[in-house]
């Protein structure tokens, strides 16, 4: 049996480099094969998707809401030039999201505005003169995401919208034959737990995490995860710990992603502050405050690994506030065999818009079903809306007998996920509340 000492040592070390190991396992994914709709591309190359997010998108937590544009970022060879055209006043952002999955900028509608903009993305600790561009973006990593969403009115809107995406640049300023270095690589070790730590180990040397996590990072030298040997020559014991520590670390990730310290009401998880554990980068479009920021150091790596799990490349809550449930009124988790409705009275309060999306458990893919629908919202054509203006979603993997306001669900368990872009004051407040969702047959 593994020492304990190091057991736990390396349960902790899990929680707090998944995000890491996890965000670069789907940046080295988009920038070869690419992710369903979103094409795989280059460093500093914009991948955009044509069509809305569906089944065969496996990302986690996916919207289908917004067609995708992203882009995975290598300043290696210096700083490169993003320039955005002029939206005409449709919602959109680009959010910024660093090694460690810390959301450090924004630009868009509710950021920068919708005029055209030009904005140079710098690496971390760059000091040379930047004129003549409006905006800097100081990377916290020298590899970073940007994650594009844009708002798509229907079918018939996308082609006004895939020439906003085509419109929008990366020019890298120095002029190279060589090409950015990209991830580090890292060389398997035949064992599925042991290759998690392995790539910890490498990633994390290469992207050095923000400096109040320096010391954290540092203890678990006694696991052989900060020093250049590979995992897979550590002794018999250690690498025994490191296995049994990460099956501790994933029981104890599903738990937090489970229960988490986000505040239920009517059974709903709100996840406004789930994604505020960056504490130290603030660029364009972020809101450097208190009331943003989780600093409760136990507090904020179990949330960001929960995060990260639950809903890579989540926005702050002040760019879209999302809630979800996995249980009815009564408590019970939801499942496709029975039927159940939402009624939004009143729907909610927002700048851009809402809906309701679909997803199965655990793996929280959207869901393939007959009628090709995913998510619902106020832009969903034949939505029905009561006398009163409320809207009543009916979720269950059978068809209605109406087929009103149907959110088809799989034939096991789920979990939906409501989302409002750009969300109003009661939204952020808390006094708008999402009812609970009733089990009807």
């Amino acid at each position: 049996m593994a020492e304990a000492r190091l057991v736990d040592a390396a349960a902790k070390a899990f929680l707090y480099g998944f995000p890491l190991v996890f965000d670069l396992a789907q940046v080295e994914r988009y920038a070869t094969t690419g992710i369903g709709s979103v094409p795989g591309a280059p460093f500093n190359t914009f991948g955009h998707a044509r069509e809305l997010a569906g089944p065969a998108d496996t990302f986690v937590s996916i919207n289908n809401d917004t067609v995708y544009s992203i882009a995975q970022i290598d300043l290696g060879n210096g700083p490169v030039v993003l320039s955005v055209p002029d939206t005409g006043g449709r919602y959109y952002v680009l959010q910024f999201v660093d090694a460690w999955t810390n959301n450090f900028a924004y630009v868009g509608k509710r950021a920068t505005g919708t005029g055209a903009g030009t904005f140079l993305l710098v690496p971390p600790g760059w000091d040379e003169p930047t004129e003549g561009t409006s905006t800097v973006i100081q990377f916290p990593t020298r590899i970073a995401s940007i994650v594009g969403r844009w708002a798509v009115d229907g079918p018939d809107d996308l082609p006004a919208v895939h020439a906003l995406q085509d419109a929008m640049t990366l020019t890298p300023v120095n002029r190279s034959l060589v090409p950015p270095e990209g991830l580090p690589e890292v060389t398997s070790t035949g064992d599925d737990a042991l290759d998690f730590w392995e790539r910890y180990r490498v990633w994390s040397r290469a992207f050095a995490p923000a400096p109040r996590d320096a010391g954290l990072q540092a203890s678990f030298e006694s696991l052989g995860l900060t020093g250049a040997t590979p995992v897979s020559t550590l002794d018999a014991d250690v690498r025994a710990a490191l296995v049994e520590g990460k099956a501790q670390g994933e029981a104890a990730l599903e738990e937090i992603l489970h229960s988490g310290n986000s505040p239920r009401v009517n059974g709903w998880q709100v996840t406004l502050h789930v994604f505020d554990y960056n504490l130290d980068f603030f660029e364009v479009g972020t809101l450097d405050e208190p009331g943003w920021k989780l600093t409760d150091p136990e507090v904020r790596i179990a949330e960001r690994a929960a995060a990260a799990l639950g809903g890579l490349w989540g926005n702050h809550g002040y760019e879209a506030a999302y809630v979800m449930t996995y249980v009815d009124a009564d408590g019970q988790q939801l499942d496709g065999t029975n039927t159940y409705t939402l009624r939004l009275s009143p729907t909610p309060p927002i700048d851009a818009f809402w809906s309701l999306t679909m997803y199965d458990v655990p793996n929280f893919f959207l869901v393939d079903n007959p009628i090709d629908r995913y998510s619902i919202g106020d832009r969903t054509p034949g939505l029905v809306t009561d006398r009163d203006g409320a809207v009543t979603i009916v979720m269950s993997h059978d068809r209605p007998t109406d087929g009103t306001n149907w959110l088809p669900a799989p034939t096991g368990p789920f979990r939906p996920l409501l989302r409002m872009y750009a969300p109003g004051p009661e939204v952020l407040d808390g006094s708008y509340q999402v009812p609970a969702v009733h089990r009807t047959a």
